[in-house]
């Protein structure tokens, strides 16, 4: 019966494949035609169209299944550590302020950037080189037979062995012999050979020195103390103005994590921490920091930077012998709950719960009912 109430009649349509209307001539193409025409008449009578596909049906196979777009990893027994991250500066360190020692005309300055190391001159004031020395204390006085004992006479012979010039063990007593070195030193540096050294004609500092920028320029005349040069030590380090908030990540000989503007990592060690110190702040107004430098376990890593901005991570919180999966590898469940999708043996996957804890460098801390070291976990991928 149809909507309609009427019957249909079930119609078995008998059609002769074998009919080839390319040999049948006019006749046999219209009996091709009409006997088609009476098939539809047929179908569309009974109430409905059936339509049957098959011409090529034997080659056609299946569309394949798409694959889960997601990769493995194993879950891992071992320490989490975790870290804080804050802004440092890159620079040379060692930052110093140089003077002339006497007064005059400026005839010779370094270029910037230039190294200067021991025994070889700084500036030059009426023709008169200034010479760097190694050592702690400042030049504070002329050198001389009679002169009172004192640690910088010890640095000056220090400094004069080094040279080659002092060959006894060095004292903070100027003798004969410091006398004769001084003479030695200024015959091979083409000084006047008078034994001893006038105040301004050397300078004293903890190792040789790179010139980070000049104060005054050649032809100035000066006054004895004036601010020749900016000089920094040969090597860099990290400085970073911790927040009051953050001083326990202070700690000294602590290792530290550096990220540099090329991308690549390296590493360093605190070597100083300073004491609250109030200094302007980003943002306008004034902050008290903790300052902090961070000498470089590998120098040569930061390349020919002289000056950047770096990242740098500070340890925290360490967790050891956890589970740990990558954080990528969570799912959210229900509410507040997280869980992991476990590989099966036979490859399917349950989903388990999970409580988490510590994050640190792209991991998570687990634990879960079922959960062991080696067995695998989907992270999905984009």
């Amino acid at each position: 019966m149809d909507g309609n109430g009427q019957e249909r009649t079930a119609m078995t349509v008998h059609v002769d494949e074998s009919v080839d209307i390319r040999t049948t001539g006019k006749t046999g193409l219209r009996r091709a035609v009409i006997v088609t025409a009476c098939v539809l008449a047929a179908l569309l009578a009974g109430g409905g169209v059936a339509a049957v596909l098959t011409a090529g049906a034997a080659d056609r196979k299946p569309a394949a299944p798409k694959k889960l777009n997601a990769a493995t990893a194993p879950i891992e027994r071992g320490t989490l550590q975790g870290t804080s991250s804050t802004t440092g500066t890159l620079a040379y360190s060692g930052s110093r302020s140089i003077g002339s020692g006497s007064g005059g005309v400026i005839t010779a300055l370094p270029v910037a950037g230039a190294s200067i190391g021991l025994g070889q001159s700084l500036f030059a004031v009426d023709n008169q080189p200034t010479y760097l020395m190694l050592g702690t204390i400042p030049a504070w006085r002329a050198f001389e037979s009679g002169m009172d004992d004192g640690p910088d006479v010890k640095a000056l012979e220090e400094s004069l062995t080094a040279l080659g010039h002092f060959d006894r063990a060095p004292d903070e007593e100027f003798t004969w012999a410091t006398r004769a070195a001084i003479t030695r030193w200024q015959k091979a540096t083409g000084q006047e050979q008078t034994g001893s050294i006038p105040l301004g004609r050397i300078v004293f500092a903890p190792g040789e020195l790179r010139v980070a920028e000049l104060g005054a320029a050649v032809g100035d005349q000066i006054a004895p103390g004036a601010r020749m040069l900016t000089a920094t030590d040969l090597t860099k380090s990290v400085s970073v103005d911790l927040k009051l908030a953050d001083q326990q990540l202070g700690v000294l000989d602590a290792s530290v994590a550096i990220d540099l503007p090329d991308g690549k990592r390296t590493t360093g060690t605190v070597a100083s921490v300073g004491v609250p110190t109030e200094k302007d702040a980003p943002s306008g107004g004034k902050a008290v920091v903790i300052p902090v430098v961070i000498a470089l376990d590998d120098p040569a890593a930061t390349g020919a930077l002289q000056q950047a901005s770096v990242m740098v991570r500070f340890p925290t919180e360490k967790r050891e012998n956890v589970l740990s999966v990558p954080v990528g590898a969570l799912l959210a469940l229900n509410g507040d709950r997280f869980g992991v999708e476990v590989v099966r043996p036979d490859g399917s996957t349950e989903r388990v719960p999970v409580t988490t804890g510590l994050f640190a460098a792209g991991r998570v801390e687990i634990a879960g009912k079922g959960l062991k070291e080696g067995r695998n976990v989907v992270v999905p991928s984009l």
